[in-house]
């Protein structure tokens, strides 16, 4: 079995406010997440940076989900001594340095080469979890054997038999870590996809390929370095064998029949997995209710980043019910985290983690592996400095007296 504990620096040696590394200077003019997507869409085929970027129909939740940070301010404490202040973490029984990780992900790897290996080593490296997407490219005994301690993220078909060998492949793979996405009962309605040129399964076109001649670097550094070491891409992960090449039609049939998976197949999932169950995609306060009673460990509020049902509610709006209703369990969050102090902000409403993705996807394909340990190293000191300037030496201090709410009823 391979173990989950993780490299963790000691306060001191945290690297949060000052890495001593040198950074190379295409990185150093990175100053924030959001630099990074500018890069990004310079770098990659419009297609690709359209596919992660991209959110369902008419991006309302998209967009609700940076608006909802936007709604709370800080209300901050002064004159407190916070030379002693760490945010070191500790949930599901593991310590990380930061109260953040790297979210799942599906097809990383067209976006750097081996994305999802350079995700899960530089977590590693830096003392986060991240989380493998089942829709990834690489093998998941590859990336756990790169980076031990990643999660394991499966979109599950309701039939049982498929799922008891994909969840027993992870159990043999050595993941201790299995997260269960649940708000993709069908495919979500990605205009924004079509519109760029994205499809599934990707059809080689001539739009495709003028995309990829007038972007040379990625075309040599990730998409021919990978078809000459490695081959044509294929879904690695759906199921307990390997899916199909990113160009086969078959590729649909694959993501089909979601929409069978119910809680009696979480029940099954929980007498057959192990270690720890993580339930992802949960809003409303009865599933987590539900999440509890099935034995799962915690619960990851989130609405896919704006890419499934377009208008529901931001999980920042969503956690304090969640919260309320998942009683012991942890709850973690993800979608729309893009500084420092929107992770402050879903900490003080209640989740004990909060999970950033589209960022570090743009931040691997800038600058591979080292692009993705500066973002690390960028979300890192923000919240460094804010907790100095809040007035907290723990992120377990960072609680709602801290925050003031816009609108009636303010604080």
């Amino acid at each position: 079995m391979t173990s989950n504990a993780l490299p963790v620096p000691t306060p001191a040696s945290t690297p949060s406010t000052s890495a001593t590394t040198p950074v190379p200077r295409a990185l150093a003019r990175m100053l924030s997440l959001d630099d990074f997507e500018a890069a990004a869409r310079k770098r990659l085929p419009r297609p690709i940076f359209g596919y992660v970027a991209g959110a369902a129909e008419d991006n309302q939740s998209l967009h609700d989900n940076r608006r909802a940070f936007a709604q709370y301010s800080f209300a901050p404490r002064v004159l407190v001594d916070v030379s002693r202040r760490t945010q070191s973490t500790e949930i599901l029984g593991r310590r990380y340095a930061s109260p953040f990780g790297i979210a799942p992900m599906g097809i990383s790897a067209l976006s750097a080469y081996r994305g999802d290996v350079i995700l899960a080593r530089a977590a590693r490296e830096q003392g986060i979890p991240a989380i493998l997407s089942g829709t990834s490219l690489i093998p998941l005994e590859d990336v756990l054997r790169e980076a031990p301690g990643t999660w394991f993220q499966a979109y599950l078909p309701g039939d049982p038999t498929k799922i008891d060998a994909l969840v027993d492949r992870a159990r043999r793979a050595g993941y201790e870590t299995l997260v269960l996405t649940v708000d993709i009962p069908v495919s979500a309605n990605r205009e924004n996809n079509v519109r760029t040129g994205f499809s599934t399964p990707l059809k080689p076109s001539l739009r495709l390929a003028w995309d990829g001649l007038t972007r040379p670097r990625w075309l040599a550094s990730t998409f021919l370095r990978t078809l000459l070491a490695h081959g044509m891409p294929h879904f690695e992960n759906s199921f307990a064998t390997r899916g199909a090449p990113i160009v086969s039609a078959s590729v649909l049939r694959d993501f089909t029949a979601r929409d069978h998976l119910n809680w009696e197949h979480v029940a099954r999932i929980r007498r057959q997995w192990p270690g720890t169950l993580i339930i992802k995609g949960i809003l409303h306060p009865q599933d987590a209710a539900l999440a509890r009673q099935h034995g799962a460990d915690g619960v990851i509020v989130s609405n896919h980043g704006g890419r499934q049902l377009d208008g529901a509610i931001s999980p920042l709006r969503a956690l304090p019910r969640v919260v309320d209703a998942a009683g012991s369990m942890t709850v973690m969050m993800d979608s729309g985290v893009r500084r420092g102090g929107d992770v402050l902000k879903a900490l003080a409403l209640g989740a004990r983690f909060v999970f950033v993705g589209r960022p570090f996807n743009y931040a691997a394909a800038v600058g591979g592996q080292a692009g993705v340990a500066h973002a690390i190293h960028l979300l890192r000191a923000e919240v460094d400095r804010n907790m100095a300037m809040l007035g907290i030496n723990s992120v377990r201090e960072m609680n709602a007296d801290l925050l003031w709410r816009d609108g009636p009823g303010g604080h």
